[in-house]
């Protein structure tokens, strides 16, 4: 065997592999490769330590390949390394000794539809005591398993069990109010909004989610994905409440279309400078990335996050414990989205989003109009 043309062809599937998400294509055999980036990072590191064993300093063509390498792991770092403990943290650690009324514990699992066995997951939300509980994937039989399990302690309840996949419910210790249930893009997809009390006597406004993949089984392009993670960006821009968005977004949160997301709703990753968090795939280590996400307002602090029990779903459950401290928001205040951040929200939200139309920002409305 050739080693070195091995190690060569090991490396321009590297670089290949790590270019393909800057394509500006919205169909799933593209947007697809944004998931596994660490996976491409780590691949490239391989392929650049692999040709130093067959490196030959006379040639030129090895220094040219070995700097187009490097090149390819320097631009994939950049992608991912806001998601280590070496980047600063965006949203701040809790301040000492936090009155018990200004504490909240968020909490999704998406169970995975035809999973039976959920012993571990409720075993787990006794433990944990989470104030706000959104499950994703939940049939009828889901549904009634979790009644039995824990629905007494939650006597706040918003349901949307369905047999697609798509199924979306909403338990929480705290009262809730003007809560819905939209279907935002697709009449089949749904997702939960309402208004959350916390024990303080302050309201928030949450959105909960599960937009479709891009994947050939579910909808080969992203752009109704893309859609309402953007209508839900540009609702949370408007709200006069704080808010917290959580769900299984189907996308991980280096993507474009994730970070769009965060800059327009103006919420805050309580990943970064932190970790990967990477709930996907619970059965499958060396193919996880971080597709659940809790996005949350400036007023709000963490204590701890991170992923949940084994319950043998495709998904590990995702936690935050945050704290509700809006007099230092400033310290960790979002940025106000640029003209242009606006304009490629545009580009990212398909007609499907348009009947939100009236509830967008003037200038918003004026690029749509343009």
């Amino acid at each position: 065997m050739n080693w070195r043309i091995t190690f060569q062809v090991i490396g321009i599937i590297a670089a290949v592999l790590s270019l393909f998400p800057l394509v500006a294509a919205d169909y799933w055999w593209i947007r697809i490769f944004d998931f596994p980036h660490v996976q491409l990072t780590a691949f490239t590191l391989i392929a650049i330590l692999l040709y130093f064993f067959t490196f030959k300093p006379k040639w030129i063509n090895d220094y040219l390949y070995i700097t187009i390498l490097l090149g390819c792991f320097a631009f994939q770092l950049t992608k991912i390394i806001a998601y280590t403990p070496v980047y600063p943290l965006e949203v701040l650690d809790s301040s000492k000794n936090v009155e018990e009324e200004n504490r909240l514990i968020i909490y999704t699992a998406n169970v995975l539809q035809k999973n039976e066995k959920g012993s571990n997951l409720f075993i787990e939300i006794r433990e944990r005591e989470p104030d706000v509980i959104v499950f994703t994937e939940t049939n009828e039989r889901w549904m009634n398993d979790i009644r039995l399990q824990i629905g007494k302690d939650y006597p706040y309840k918003v349901e949307q069990p369905q047999d697609n996949t798509y199924g979306m419910l909403v338990y929480s210790k705290l009262p809730l109010r003007d809560a819905n249930i939209h279907f935002m893009v697709d009449p089949e997809i749904p997702s939960i909004h309402a208004q959350v009390q916390m024990r303080n006597g302050e309201w928030f406004q949450l959105y909960a989610i599960h937009p479709t993949p891009p994947m050939p089984q579910h909808n080969p392009m992203s752009t109704d994905r893309d859609t309402e993670l953007m209508i839900t960006a540009v609702k949370s821009y408007n709200s006069e409440l704080p808010v917290i968005v959580l769900g299984d977004f189907n996308d991980v949160a280096w993507s474009d279309s994730t970070e769009l997301t965060k800059t327009i709703s103006k919420l805050l990753d309580l990943r970064i400078g932190r970790g990967f968090y990477s709930s996907y795939h619970a059965q499958y280590p060396l193919m996880r990335w971080p597709l659940d996400h809790i996005l949350i307002d400036s007023e709000f602090r963490l204590e701890k996050a991170g992923t949940g029990v084994d319950f043998e779903s495709d998904h590990f459950p995702a936690y935050a414990y945050l704290t509700y401290e809006p007099a230092l928001a400033k310290e960790q205040a979002a940025d106000e989205p640029t003209e242009e951040d606006w304009k490629q929200a545009k580009d990212q939200m398909s007609t499907k989003g348009m009947e939100s139309f009236m509830e967008l920002p003037a200038a918003f409305k004026n690029l749509i109009n343009n």
